[in-house]
């Protein structure tokens, strides 16, 4: 067991529901945590991406990326044909070759959850829907639990909210703890069922690497399923190191709980050999536990076809032209 894991309240009986008990409970472990080396944090996630994957893995390691891609669309214009659109490429990414797996999710407003649900009715394909004041979450906790009410009713599978990076930067770990937890209980359904619960951070305005190891530990405790970093409408979005710094978050809360949680870059993936240093992350940080779109995610959508561009040329010997993959 990590240090971390052994030292968490309540780790011994697997759960860690004392340490909100207070606003000063939940800072005193929030800062007990330990603080992050951040010259030992960036030179093994630069060490992590220089690792190479050959041919035979590396076309596994494709179709699994594209497995774990949630398919965005989160524009002001965004209509009804566009996000049609979007879920047509997400079943079939590649029209021309029906080998090429299915996107996990797309992810859309919550005015377009069921233009989305029906389109993707019976594929297994996720829909997901931003809530809560998506990108700023400023707004107050009716109006977020109001956001996410409306995407579960109209069917969304997953909730991506965000954080109030304000309230959290101010020492307002209690009440950014408390939201998470009333947003999560607003994912639940009549039916006993529950929408799955992506916390957002954007870590590029956290400012330390210490603030994302406490906002990871944060949003776990209060019942995230999976923790994201960013929304990808920032200057800064998913880094590595931060990536790195989340995995190995969930695996020391594994570690103290025996809850496993998913986590999901967001915004700045462009390429497959990003992708490919991503995923070597996950497998050298967490193993084949978290291998999983059910436990990883990509937030991106021009990913998606350089992925697309890459399969190709595996499997011909040759690049496509400019034409071959759909422009979003």
């Amino acid at each position: 067991m990590s240090t971390l894991a052994a030292n968490a309240p309540g780790a011994a009986g697997g759960g860690l529901s004392d340490v909100a008990a207070s606003e000063a409970t939940l800072r005193r472990f929030l800062h007990g945590l330990p603080g992050v080396d951040q010259v030992g944090l960036e030179s093994r996630a630069a060490t992590l991406g220089t690792r190479s994957i050959k041919t035979t893995a590396k076309a596994f390691a494709i179709d699994l990326a594209i497995s774990m891609i949630d398919l965005t669309t989160l524009e002001g214009a965004d209509t009804a044909g566009k996000v049609r659109s979007l879920c047509a490429k997400g079943l079939h990414p590649d029209p021309t070759d029906r080998s090429v797996p299915q996107v996990a999710a797309i992810c859309v407003y919550p005015d377009m959850v069921a233009t989305a649900k029906e389109a993707l009715r019976g594929s297994g394909v996720q829909v997901a829907s931003v809530a809560t004041a998506f990108p700023s979450g400023r707004a107050g906790l009716p109006v977020k639990l109001a956001d996410t009410a409306e995407a579960v009713a109209a069917g969304a599978d997953e909730i991506d909210m965000v954080i109030d990076r304000g309230a959290f930067l101010s020492g307002r770990y209690l009440e950014v703890f408390e939201t998470i937890k009333a947003v999560k209980a607003a994912c639940e359904r009549p039916d006993g069922t529950s929408a799955h619960l992506k916390v957002i951070f954007e870590t590029g305005e956290l400012q330390t690497y210490d603030n994302v190891r406490r906002a990871s530990w944060l949003a776990m405790i209060a019942g995230a399923d999976f923790i994201k970093t960013s929304t990808g409408k920032v200057a800064v979005n998913a880094t590595q190191p931060v990536t790195l710094l989340m995995l190995e978050a969930v695996r020391d809360f594994r570690a103290a709980t025996g809850v496993q949680v998913g986590v999901k870059p967001a915004g700045g993936i462009r390429t497959t050999k990003d992708a490919m240093k991503y995923l070597v992350m996950v497998n050298e940080t967490l193993g084949d536990d978290w291998l999983s779109p059910h436990w990883f995610r990509f937030g991106a959508s021009s990913l998606l076809n350089d992925l697309l561009m890459q399969r190709q040329k595996l499997s011909t010997g040759r690049y496509s032209g400019p034409d071959y993959v759909t422009v979003d």
